[in-house]
């Protein structure tokens, strides 16, 4: 029985981890790589179609985005899942389709123009249809038999709506071993759903390190300091700008600004408008207000118990058209703009950050993590101005950070969910997180806590049975190229059809063989006058 490590290793997107026992292979997680990474990731070594099953910790794209193109490659085994997980998917998967589909369309567009080949998205609707009817619906707490040798069971982790860690026993040759994969550990006290439920023993332990090496810091009032950030920035006239995931943090930012309102925290602008502009976000809001109860915590248990909805309130407006997004950067009545994508990557966020991030009296609230590379984390990290839709924009909003909103754990959080396990873990692997947070916490729990743990790189393999490495890797660092002018390329394109013309006339020339001395020689008469030409 072996574990290899594909994605997430010194990085926090891609996740994706290899498991065999008694030539059984699965998956877990099957992520999509977001922002700038710093370590390749090699391939799967075992063919799509010959990997029986995924085991899905949660919905968010950096765990699930890569499972069209999983099914478009070959893979016809069994997606298991929460049905909460399942649901969300049924919305993302489709998106993500609908992205690639959409990005492949515009950069055909360039390409032809540029005399170029179509650009073939990585996988379409067909490849995230296909996948989401092999999904498999799993119930917390119960253990699951897979086949004769790998059973699992999903364990409420409290990072999103269905979101859980997996408990894997493996069996082979008359041994077994049991591995845990903590998923994305959720942050307490967080609204609307549980906290993270902890696991009694474990041989081996795989956990993520996103917040691996700080600390949330103090928890201020949610409510109290996202109601100041509204107060201030209306006050001015200005729009409250909050570039957010569409599943999970949309839906929190909703439970608190009800709380906001019914409150009255807000004063001067009663009823002010909050728009959520984003199609998914208004989809996955509807997920979470259909959810089964036992996806939910009490306190929100207890406002749908009074007849209330804990996501909706008086002011709230779902754009879904177009022309209902563009609408809202002509409307200068001051309201709250909620938009996907959390990172600023893509998406309407980018409309709105154009209209609102050159004006002082507006404010740009970031309510999650920002990975390196992204356009939120140039925003965050003080850029003067950015580019958006080729036009050079000023930063002269307020940027904010509502601090402690994260559906990760942190340094803490983490080191107190691992501490719910019973002493006898084997070995830690720590993944999902930068190479600064996961090398740290792996070196905090060897030499504060004393447990043998690492961080591997993309893979390496290890032996569970035996408890050793078969293979440990250093990491490939992503080599960055420098960017190419628009003449250095034509140039470049010119010498390649000069090259290509050279080897037709090779070619020409050997099929000269046995023409007569005379034609002979007039051919090699032009050759040689074209080359002492380009000589002088």
């Amino acid at each position: 029985m072996k574990i290899t490590f594909i994605g997430a290793a010194h990085d926090v997107t891609g996740s994706c981890t290899l498991l065999e026992a008694g030539g059984h292979h699965l998956i877990v997680d099957c992520g999509m790589k977001q922002g700038s990474t710093a370590f390749e990731n090699v391939p799967l070594p075992v063919a799509e179609k010959d990997i029986e099953g995924v085991l899905l910790t949660h919905a968010h794209v950096d765990h699930s985005g890569n499972l069209p193109l999983l099914y478009k490659n070959g893979f016809r085994g069994g997606v298991y899942t929460t049905e909460a997980t399942r649901n969300l998917c049924e919305i993302m998967l489709r998106d993500c389709a609908n992205i690639q589909m959409s990005d492949a369309e515009y950069k055909t567009r360039k390409a032809r123009r540029a005399g170029e080949p179509d650009v073939a998205p990585l996988f379409d609707l067909n490849d995230a249809e296909g996948v989401l009817k092999l999904f498999r619906g799993c119930e917390y707490g119960r253990v699951l038999r897979l086949n004769e040798n790998i059973a699992v069971r999903f364990t409420d982790i409290g990072h999103l709506l269905g979101s859980a860690c997996i408990e894997v026993w493996l069996s082979e040759n008359g041994q077994e071993r049991k591995i845990v994969f903590s998923g994305d550990v959720g942050n307490t006290n967080q609204p609307i759903i549980r906290d993270p439920q902890t696991v009694a023993k474990t041989d081996y332990l795989m956990i993520e390190s996103t917040y691996g090496d700080r600390f949330h810091g103090e928890r201020r009032e949610y409510i109290d300091t996202l109601a100041g950030f509204i107060q201030t920035t209306l006050d001015q006239g200005g729009n409250v700008i909050i570039p957010s995931f569409a599943v999970g943090r949309t839906q929190e930012i909703l439970y608190f600004i009800r709380e906001i309102k019914n409150a009255g925290l807000v004063k001067g602008h009663e009823g002010f408008p909050v728009y959520v502009d984003s199609p998914l976000a208004n989809e996955a809001t509807g997920v979470f207000m259909q959810c089964d109860a036992e996806y939910l915590d009490e306190e929100t248990r207890a406002v749908m118990a009074q007849g209330e909805n804990p996501l909706v309130f008086d002011g709230l407006r779902l754009t879904t058209s177009t022309e209902e997004s563009r609408a809202l950067n002509t409307d200068m009545e001051p309201k709250v703009i909620i938009s996907a994508s959390g990172m600023c990557d893509a998406g309407r966020i980018r409309h709105h950050l154009k209209y609102n991030l050159w004006r002082p009296e507006c404010m740009i609230l970031f309510v999650g993590y920002q990975a390196a590379g992204t356009l939120g984390r140039l925003i965050y990290d003080g850029a003067k101005s950015v580019k958006l839709f080729n036009d050079d924009v000023a930063v002269n909003a307020r940027i904010e950070y509502l601090p402690g909103v994260s559906g990760h754990a942190d340094k803490q959080g983490l080191l107190d969910w691992i501490a719910g396990f019973e002493p006898g873990i084997r070995k830690i692997f720590v993944n999902h997180g930068d190479e600064g947070a996961c090398e740290e916490f792996a070196r905090c729990l060897r030499e504060e806590h004393g447990f043998d743990a690492m961080a591997p790189y993309s893979g390496t393999e290890f032996d569970l049975a035996a408890g050793e490495f078969v293979r440990l890797t250093e990491g490939v660092r992503v080599r960055k190229e420098k960017p190419v002018s628009p003449a250095r390329r034509r140039a470049d394109d010119a010498y390649r059809r000069l090259m290509d013309a050279v080897n037709r006339l090779v070619l020409a020339a050997r099929d000269c063989e046995g023409m007569a001395t005379k034609e002979l020689a007039r051919l090699t008469g032009m050759v040689v006058s074209l080359t002492e030409k380009m000589r002088k």
